[in-house]
């Protein structure tokens, strides 16, 4: 047995891998795609096929795969240090040098950073933070949380109780539900109706003024929100929902957590989205991804002078993780932000995301296609069954699954979420390259709405 033989990798992760949100009936049928190399926007397969890499990983190879510079600082850092723990009072060079950065990138008052291991377990440490700064403060009670439909929040069992997306609850896990609650998703295109989208706002704003109401606002300690709410589609929010929704949460002393996992580190062409693009000052970031471009695993989340100030004392901060400002990881993320600012990636991300949004809007004319959404380098596409009344295929059909296999055939990466297909591209995109992804995912759609005409599905 040789790990140099695709073959056997196939076969050893076929026979030994859960890999996560396996299903197993179709892994056991199909068996994994094993993924060799990578180079920019590029992977290619065990069999050297080539695929133009449209997700970016998970929403994360910001910078592009296969940096030389990147493999040498991560490199040079395991050879200087490997590791140090950041408990108590140690702390290691990267890891100090990282938290001044953030502290530098982040808007207004969010100078500290707590390191993790990536980005469920910054939202599952900020969840424990509204709790501990609450009391700290004096407001014992306030260790409630709300959050919203369609949200996503990470994996860990707090964390993927918190959200809430449709097939992320499954009847063979158990949920915690006790202080969680929700209200609902700003969703434009489906939940709008007749209303204006200054009149749908307004009724949103509401909904969370009243929940807060109906919990006791001497209960409810923290907000969580996707500035654009990713993995639950792409859902962009009304103009000055965010903003409104933070002004409430200051009136009740209730903490703004901005989930910017997906939206930090250039995706929409800022460093945080929260502050540049939606105009809201988070009381707390959490970040992960795009922080070290994949490279690494790394999280972090960056909060307020207010919180500091408010856990002072004879008191001890008890949480944390082995790995949290791990050198290596840090050292990453720290060359990461570098690229990224010496070559211009967030303006190149905003005027290329931009034109991504052009090309993918063309995309409307096509009968499957109900929706297409997002800003700069987050898009999605809905694909529906009637245009007029947005009316959903039958999930048995999996259109979207079958979309990214056109496309996977194509040498295009989409990714499949039931009726959806979702890109997040690394921010070094070029032009020429989002041609070729407009251009094969029309193809691939056309195709799969031919085969559906075919097999009598009605479709538009």
């Amino acid at each position: 047995m040789s790990a140099d033989t695709n073959l056997d990798i196939a076969a050893l992760d076929r026979a030994h891998a859960l890999h996560p949100w396996t299903h197993f009936e179709s892994f056991v049928r199909d068996g994994p795609l094993v993924i060799e190399r990578g180079a920019g926007c590029s992977l290619w397969d065990s069999a050297g096929r080539e695929y133009l890499d449209a997700v970016g990983g998970l929403w994360c190879t910001n910078i592009g795969l296969g940096r030389r510079e990147m493999a040498d600082a991560i490199a040079a850092q395991a050879e200087k240090l490997a590791f140090s723990n950041t408990f108590v009072d140690m702390t290691n060079g990267p890891a100090a040098l990282l938290s001044a950065k953030l502290a530098e990138l982040a808007p207004g008052d969010l100078n500290h950073v707590h390191f993790t291991t990536g980005g469920s377990t910054a939202i599952d440490s900020a969840y424990r933070m509204v709790a501990y700064y609450q009391r700290c403060a004096g407001r014992a009670n306030k260790t409630h949380v709300i959050a919203r439909d369609a949200s996503y929040h990470g994996s860990t069992y707090a964390t993927i109780s918190i959200g809430k997306r449709a097939g992320d609850k499954v009847p063979e896990f158990a949920y915690a539900s006790e202080g969680i609650h929700r209200v609902s998703a700003p969703d434009c295109y489906r939940a709008i109706g007749e209303r204006s989208e200054a009149e749908f706002c307004d009724d949103l704003v509401a909904e969370f003024e009243a929940k807060i109401a109906e919990i006791g606002p001497e209960k409810v300690g923290g907000f969580f929100a996707e500035p654009i709410q990713a993995s639950g589609g792409v859902v962009v929010p009304p103009e000055g929902y965010l903003r409104r929704m933070a002004e409430v949460c200051a009136r009740h002393d209730i903490l703004f957590i901005a989930d910017e996992v997906v939206t930090g580190f250039g995706r929409l062409g800022h460093w945080f989205a929260s502050w540049d693009e939606f105009g809201v000052q988070p009381d707390i970031i959490c970040c992960a991804k795009g922080l070290s471009s994949g490279y690494q695993p790394i999280g972090a989340l960056i909060f307020s002078d207010r919180i500091w100030d408010a856990m002072q004392g004879d008191r001890w901060y008890a949480s944390g993780f082995t790995y949290a400002g791990h050198p290596v990881a840090c050292a990453a993320a720290l060359k990461n932000i570098e690229i990224i600012e010496r070559e211009g990636l967030l303006d190149h991300a905003a005027s290329v995301g931009a034109y991504f949004e052009e090309r993918l809007t063309e995309l409307e004319d096509l009968p499957l296609v109900g929706d297409i959404r997002g800003r700069k380098l987050m898009m999605c596409v809905e694909n529906v069954a009637d245009k007029a009344t947005k009316a959903l295929l039958d999930d048995a059909l999996d259109v979207g699954k079958r979309i990214s296999d056109a496309a996977e055939a194509r040498g295009l990466m989409v990714r499949p979420m039931g009726h959806l297909n979702v890109m997040s591209p690394p921010l070094v995109i070029t032009r020429a390259q989002v041609d070729f992804v407009a251009e094969t995912l029309r193809a691939s759609i056309v195709e799969v709405t031919d085969q559906l005409v075919r097999d009598g599905v009605k479709v538009g």
